[in-house]
């Protein structure tokens, strides 16, 4: 699964304007992701943007009280313009702006661009960063892309906060919670599979829960143990989703807890994305992680100063490793890092 965070993509957008032509005198954006890359390259260009109905009827946004580097009228015979999105596909999307654009005749010079193009989007742009094979997925829309309809969905820590420890009593407290949390987020396609370790006996408030805030779903999976206290002493949240995860045959599990996500990951072979820290885990990275966090605890409980020691030094070492390869690369010597 091919992953890029909000975070990945501010660092691709930073490398990708050197590469840019450099008179651009407005950003377009295609709505919706695409004006999110567009108010970034606006912003650090300093220059005004706006959307492709804007860019038709001549008019950019607000831009605040900070002076631009470019003039802000359109009407300039030969302004520069880059429409662009965060990716291109297929290219439907791009050839749709492009027809649009051309029925207005506009008297300007227009790039189109995209920060991610699969290989056969290509055509349609004339600039791109960095070319991403599908299936791929970007943090900015996973909640809202097609691909939840196919994917194991966390309840607690994604759908709505967890309870805290005092309403976490397994009684009137929790009740209470599982009835007036509100949604964090209400993902736009029908939800695969909910897989929650809350317990089979809150099931109704659960499902209430759900309809009254319109969160779509094929099915409700939850774990079927008498009480909290034999959940916590069983400790088979992880175990009971990837189980879940691997016969339901999902293309992606969304879960809170980092930890749990990694051991998901480890025990079903299939990625998983951590909604806590904005993290895709692929099962390679998954095994080394574990294994790796796994002989730190056991030598820790054997000689915590000695493991300490061990850690700090395997973090420089890597540091190094990547400082080398970075001297390597920005001689040419490697195309990539």
């Amino acid at each position: 699964m091919n992953y890029r965070s909000v975070a990945d993509l501010n660092k691709a957008i930073k490398k990708w304007i050197p590469t840019l032509p450099h008179d651009l005198d407005l950003i377009v954006g295609i709505p919706r992701s695409g004006m999110l890359v567009a108010a970034l390259i606006a912003l650090y260009l300093n220059v005004p943007f706006t959307d492709v109905t804007g860019l038709v009827e001549g008019r950019i946004l607000a831009t605040g009280r900070r002076p631009l580097a470019k003039p802000k009228e359109l009407n300039k015979t030969f302004l520069n313009i880059l429409v662009v999105d965060d990716s291109v596909n297929s290219g439907k999307e791009m050839q749709r702006v492009k027809a649009i654009l051309e029925a207005a005749r506009l008297p300007h010079k227009i790039y189109y661009a995209a920060v991610y193009v699969a290989p056969e989007g290509l055509q349609n742009v004339d600039f791109w960063y960095e070319i991403v094979d599908p299936p791929r997925v970007f943090e900015w829309n996973l909640m809202h892309h097609g691909i939840i309809m196919h994917s194991c969905v966390d309840l607690d820590g994604v759908l709505c906060r967890d309870p805290t420890q005092e309403e976490n009593d397994d009684g009137p407290k929790y009740e209470h919670f599982l009835k007036s949390v509100p949604p964090l987020v209400i993902p736009t396609y029908p939800i695969g599979w909910i897989v929650t370790a809350r317990l089979e006996k809150y099931r109704h408030l659960t499902e209430e829960w759900l309809q009254r805030h319109g969160i779509r779903y094929n099915e409700l999976i939850m774990l079927d143990l008498p009480n909290m206290k034999i959940r916590q002493l069983l400790g088979i949240h992880a175990q009971f989703k990837a189980s879940v995860y691997q016969s339901v045959n999902a293309a992606l599990f969304i879960e809170s807890s980092r930890k749990q996500a990694i051991e998901i990951c480890k025990l079903a072979k299939r990625p998983v994305f951590c909604f806590e820290t904005g993290e895709m885990f692929n099962p390679n990275f998954a095994e080394f992680s574990y294994t790796l966090w796994s002989k730190f605890l056991t030598e820790a409980r054997r000689d915590p100063v000695k493991a300490l020691g061990k850690a700090i030094r395997y973090v420089k070492k890597r540091m190094k490793s990547y400082k080398i390869k970075a001297r390597l690369f920005l001689r040419g010597r490697i195309n990539a890092i």
